[in-house]
């Protein structure tokens, strides 16, 4: 009897319903383990739960298609083919495996980053080796791989019987070709009408990312890894946000303008004479050192002796923020103190070559600008961004002493060390320096160099990589006061980003402080700033500080001026969501032109909806459009980058 079309469908009905089980199980272990830390409560469960079966059905309609049509149009002689048959099962044991180990694989991703697949998991894709070491010296690679596969072979020892090919009548009511139809008609309406987030309700941002699917996430950041924001975002008409931003900079960045140009950021500002002069300028972007792990702002875990002693040398800020929860935009905003627009860095977009940035400001006053990084800078387009916007390059491939190495670079010693001696080069010229380290070790897999008191080679995790962060710098400078460029040196020690940025808000802003301190032998006396700072005002703040006249397009404004406004905006991103906190106001602009106001504490970092408020969420819109046109347009510069 020849066989049914719909009757070969039984792999497609088997591994859908295998998948929405699997998903519906892995949702409730994250509700579980994550979910309840974050105020996710048993009511809000069968909400989550529901939504999340809608989620993976749908996304099953497209994941399915590609079979679906395989086993409706292939002929009947090939498909009863015993050769036919077993191409079915090992796909079905490859599937199954896949299945098993996709779900792993989504639990692991969001203990780090407390997400389904995002914006982060699309720039592990792009650097494969970077990551896929990464996590084999992370993780027990070899016992997951084994469990996942001792649990495939039971899966499919029960699946087996309902795979095999049968040559009886489906009595299923509708033919092959119509289920194709429909199955077709479908994804061309997902298409048009619903994304990932339509079904999106709760204001708990852990609740709704346990009760997303994956695999559409996944290729939503991959769709958007470059947004076009007037697609997306909220946008203002007719210019006016120029107009708002040019009033905005001019009330807390000062500062006079070139011209009248509605287009035209670029501003004058003039030399100080109580400045400190052409110091040399080093900046220590240490990677993952959130401020939730420092002694100076309130840690009790004593992992940053170093840090903490050389905060009472210098200018310490207490309220220091990032930009985003990449390295990237850590780097972004401290050289061009430029917003963080949505979803992509500049440093990675088309388009990035002489962009204004504190490294040209530098030069133009006779500064040799450097960019020295513990990896190989190929990593996230770093290279290409630097090099291409007026800075000597070193990376890992430069360091000739290494003692110890990861995936990631060289440890952080190494690279400190290298950083010495590049400088003391550098000042036999007799040209002032301009310089930013990147470090890489306190990152996975946290190895590290042996003898080091408190932190373990390998399996002290987080804790390990602060401990072993902190002990380089206390290395770097105990060895730099024995060079003679170190007294006439600005040291910027900062972190790029917190480890992890974890919460229920949609910008969870306590995740992003970090420390920051500014050292200059027998210059800056010991103090604390309470003004809020983001890294972002960083340049404008030093090149204040050093007394310098420069011009530049910058967002950032200098916070130590006092006849500017104590308080001011801050940017900040995550994941696709671009925010505007000022004061205890928090604007948070989404994907489809959301927006959404928020009250913030800053004590207790607790955050309520409010009503819509059109005039704030404008002044956010404007900060992040003008940013957006200004870069795609190339008029991010500076005015000799015109000629």
């Amino acid at each position: 009897m020849q066989n049914s079309r719909c009757s070969r469908l039984k792999p497609v009905f088997t591994f859908s319903l295998l998948y929405i089980a699997i998903s519906f199980l892995l949702r409730i272990i994250l509700w579980i383990v994550y979910g309840l830390d974050e105020g996710v409560t048993a009511l809000q469960l069968p909400s989550i739960l529901s939504l999340g079966i809608v989620n993976d059905f749908l996304e099953l309609i497209y994941l399915s298609a590609p079979l679906t049509f395989y086993l409706i149009i292939l002929p009947d002689r090939i498909y009863n083919s015993k050769f036919h048959q077993k191409i079915i099962l090992i796909f079905s044991f490859l599937l199954l495996f896949g299945l098993i180990y996709l779900q792993a694989v989504e639990f692991f991703f969001f203990d780090e980053f407390n997400a389904r697949f995002n914006l982060v998991a699309v720039d592990y894709l792009m650097y494969p080796t970077e990551v896929l070491i990464n996590l084999w010296e992370s993780y027990p690679i070899m016992w997951f791989l084994f469990g996942n596969f001792a649990l495939t072979l039971v899966g499919f020892y029960f699946l087996k019987p309902k795979l095999e090919v049968s040559s009886q009548l489906n009595e299923f009511p509708i033919s092959g070709k119509v289920f194709l139809m429909i199955q077709t008609i479908l994804i061309v309406l997902l298409a048009s009408f619903f994304s990932t987030d339509t079904l999106t309700t709760s204001s708990n941002r852990v609740a709704n990312e346990i009760s997303a699917n994956g695999i559409s996430s996944l290729f939503l950041a991959l769709r958007t890894e470059e947004l076009d924001y007037h697609l997306y975002y909220r946008t203002l008409a007719n210019d006016k946000q120029y107009k708002l931003v040019r009033k905005e900079l001019h009330k807390y960045g000062g500062g006079k303008f070139l011209s009248k140009d509605k287009k035209e950021l670029n501003r004058s500002f003039s030399a100080s004479k109580n400045g400190f002069g052409k110091l040399n300028v080093v900046i220590l972007s240490e990677e993952s050192f959130g401020a939730g792990f420092v002694g100076a702002y309130g840690d009790t875990r004593n992992l940053t002796p170093n840090f903490d002693r050389l905060s009472k040398t210098g200018m310490m800020f207490k309220n220091a923020y990032a930009t985003g929860t990449r390295t990237v935009r850590g780097l972004e905003a401290i050289i061009t103190s430029f917003p963080p627009i949505p979803s992509e860095s500049i440093l990675k977009r088309p388009g990035n070559e002489n962009v204004a940035n504190w490294g040209e400001v530098m030069k133009s006053h006779g500064y040799h600008s450097s960019f020295l990084y513990g990896g190989y800078g190929l990593f996230d387009n770093m290279n290409y961004f630097f090099g291409n916007n007026g800075f000597e390059l070193s990376d890992r491939t430069d360091v000739k002493e290494q003692t110890f190495t990861n995936i990631w670079g060289v440890c952080d010693e190494d690279l400190f060390n290298h950083a010495i001696k590049y400088y003391d080069k550098i000042a036999t010229t007799g040209k002032p320096f301009f310089s930013l380290i990147m470090s890489t070790s306190n990152h996975k897999p946290y190895t590290f160099p042996e003898g080091i008191p408190g932190v373990p080679t390998s399996g002290g995790g987080r804790e390990a990589g602060v401990r072993y962060a902190d002990y380089a710098i206390g290395k770097f400078f105990e060895e730099a006061p024995k060079h003679d460029w170190y007294k006439n040196t600005l040291f910027v020690v900062i972190a790029d980003h917190d480890a992890r940025v974890y919460g229920r808000s949609q910008v969870p802003i306590e995740r992003y402080r970090i420390p920051l301190v500014l050292i200059a032998p027998d210059r800056i006396k010991p103090q604390v700033i309470d003004n809020i700072i983001s890294q972002i005002d960083l340049a404008p703040t030093v090149l204040k500080l050093l007394g310098l006249d420069f011009t530049a397009p910058f967002y950032g404004r200098d916070v130590l001026d006092p006849n500017l406004p104590s308080s001011h905006p801050i940017m900040m991103s995550h994941n696709h969501n671009v925010a505007l906190l000022d004061g205890d106001k928090l604007a948070v602009l989404g994907l489809k032109q959301s927006a959404t106001l928020f009250s913030y504490n800053s004590v207790t970092y607790e955050q309520e909806q409010l009503p819509p408020n059109q005039k704030i969420f404008d002044r956010a819109a404007a900060y992040y459009q003008s940013a957006f046109e200004l870069f795609k347009e190339h008029r991010y510069v500076l005015p000799e980058q015109k000629k």
